[in-house]
């Protein structure tokens, strides 16, 4: 795939950074991308990826927009509330982006559909705000041995680890079990600030674009706290008694 002249000026500033080049643009081009959940990290996520050229992106929600997400859900406004996010976000980032195809599917993802909606998916990116969708995004794509990139977010804190079937540790082998029901912190609970979805999707798309460009993504789990300027990444071990991805 040669990109025309119109996408070689609207990418010029990227494929002069020496980590993408032409090659590189051309190949985001012609990659497919899954994002499930399209509220805080969702929209930052599908904002970037549709400005970065990745040729085809699916966008998978069932929720509408509400007030309360204009505070840090950047691809809505006020006309917005109470439509559904999924297929507004398409419509909006189809005209920011006529060059690629972004599609919409408004539902609930759950064992029974997880495998139809990624079947085509070089990358699937995690913009939800459930632990339990998370394990069964996880639990499809290692079996199915699609590569995903796990993210999440709660007051100012965020984490986020690549997870590639048959290479690096999966969710589970960092969280056996689907915690508790009450016994993790939400942002209905205790809030967020708007930085750092906005951070932890800009690294969650900056590991995309490195593996659909078939580089070498960033290892194990980052964890952030904004407000206190940390960051630190943890190392993990693939668990060989993991029973998604173990031997």
């Amino acid at each position: 795939m040669t990109m025309n002249d119109q996408e070689e000026e609207r990418y010029s500033r990227q494929t002069l950074f020496d980590k993408v080049g032409e090659q590189g643009q051309e190949k985001l081009l012609a990659s497919r991308v899954v994002i499930i959940g399209t509220g805080a990290l969702g929209g930052n996520i599908a904002n970037l990826l549709a400005r970065s050229g990745v040729g085809f992106i699916l966008l998978v929600d069932r929720d509408i927009v509400e007030l309360n997400n204009l505070q840090r859900q950047p691809v809505f406004d006020e006309g917005d509330v109470g439509s559904s996010k999924a297929e507004v976000m398409a419509h909006k980032l189809s005209r920011v982006n006529s060059d690629i195809r972004i599609m919409s599917r408004v539902l609930e993802v759950d064992a029974s559909n997880i495998e139809e909606i990624i079947k085509e998916a070089d990358i699937v990116l995690d913009g939800t705000d459930n632990v339990e969708t998370r394990y069964v995004i996880n639990d499809a794509c290692v079996r199915m041995g699609i590569s995903w990139i796990y993210g999440g977010v709660v007051k100012a804190e965020g984490m986020t680890m690549s997870i590639i079937p048959g290479s690096t540790p999966c969710l589970r082998c960092v969280l056996p079990k689907i915690p508790e029901p009450g016994s993790t912190q939400t942002c209905n609970e205790v809030g967020i600030i708007n930085g750092i979805p906005a951070m932890i999707a800009s690294m969650q798309v900056t590991e995309a674009l490195k593996y659909l460009m078939g580089k070498e993504v960033s290892k194990g789990l980052a964890l952030i706290d904004l407000w206190e300027r940390k960051m630190e990444v943890v190392e993990i071990d693939r668990n060989p008694n993991c029973p998604v991805c173990g031997e």
